[in-house]
């Protein structure tokens, strides 16, 4: 048994020396960091919302040396950000199927800071669904939901297996409890839009909502059959959203024109 879990330690530990070496960290402030992943030659990906800025931007590459680094664009919808760094030319770490993960698989989240270098943390897939939404309205496929911790420094960095292959990148942005897997298909599509175009033409309402099953008298009032809408929970800062007025708490249950029943809807 001891010898089985020096083997499994040993191949954790040299998984993630061989993935450290596409992460990178980036930082837009004096303190702290987030990591980003080597995604291609010159390309990198982070967490859209750990990048508080859209200028100066630095990365800190896995030789130890900092580099400029420019913003490609934002794609809040799935949490990405693409940004363009002509010395980031790392190898890039061989792309796992993040179809072949199920529940229970051990994974190993690594990121990297800008003084102590690569961290990681272990953890298992919680959950596997072939597709799910997010509060974002973008759907995830698979979905994957992933039972471990991670610090500050760490979002934005790459899930791998303890063969090192990278199944996407790590973001806690879209669920209450752990972290969610943002898969390397989507990855992939968001990074080739975003070079294109430099945005995502995606529509976007920037709300977090949650079904709510409506009493019987308010149903009677509005003459509606459906015995459920979705509240409100949470609301992006400077969203469509935000904009036109929708408030924490407020029960949607049409959109448009169109009923509105469950969060699909």
């Amino acid at each position: 048994m001891a010898s089985q879990l020096v083997e499994l330690s040993n191949a954790l530990a040299s998984a993630t020396e061989h993935a450290a070496a596409t992460v990178v960290a980036v930082h837009t402030e004096a303190r702290g960091s987030a990591s980003g992943v080597v995604w291609r030659p010159g390309v990198i990906v982070t967490s859209e919302h750990a990048l508080r800025r859209d200028e100066d931007i630095r990365v800190t590459l896995a030789d130890g040396r900092v580099a400029q680094a420019t913003l490609v664009g934002r794609d809040p919808s799935t949490d990405l950000a693409v940004l363009k760094c002509d010395e980031a030319k790392n190898a890039i770490a061989t792309a796992g199927d993040p179809t072949a993960l199920k529940a229970g698989s051990l994974i190993l989240a690594v990121g990297r800071t800008r003084v102590s270098g690569p961290v990681a943390a272990f953890g298992a897939v919680s959950l596997v669904a072939q597709e799910r939404k997010t509060w974002t309205g973008v759907s995830l496929s698979p979905y994957v939901r992933l039972d471990v911790s991670i610090q500050p420094t760490a979002v934005g960095g790459a899930v791998i297996d303890a063969t090192g292959k990278i199944f996407g990148v790590i973001t806690p942005r879209f669920g209450r409890f752990g972290s969610t897997l943002t898969p390397a298909a989507t990855v992939n599509s968001v990074v080739d839009t975003l070079l294109e175009k430099g945005r995502i033409p995606r529509g976007y309402l920037g709300v977090g909502l949650q079904p709510v099953r409506l009493p019987d008298a308010l149903r009677q009032s509005l003459k509606r059959d459906e015995r459920t809408a979705v509240i409100v929970l949470e609301i992006e800062p400077n969203s469509p959203a935000n904009r036109a007025g929708l408030m924490i708490g407020d029960i949607i249950v049409s959109l448009g024109g169109n009923t509105v029943s469950r969060l699909e809807d």
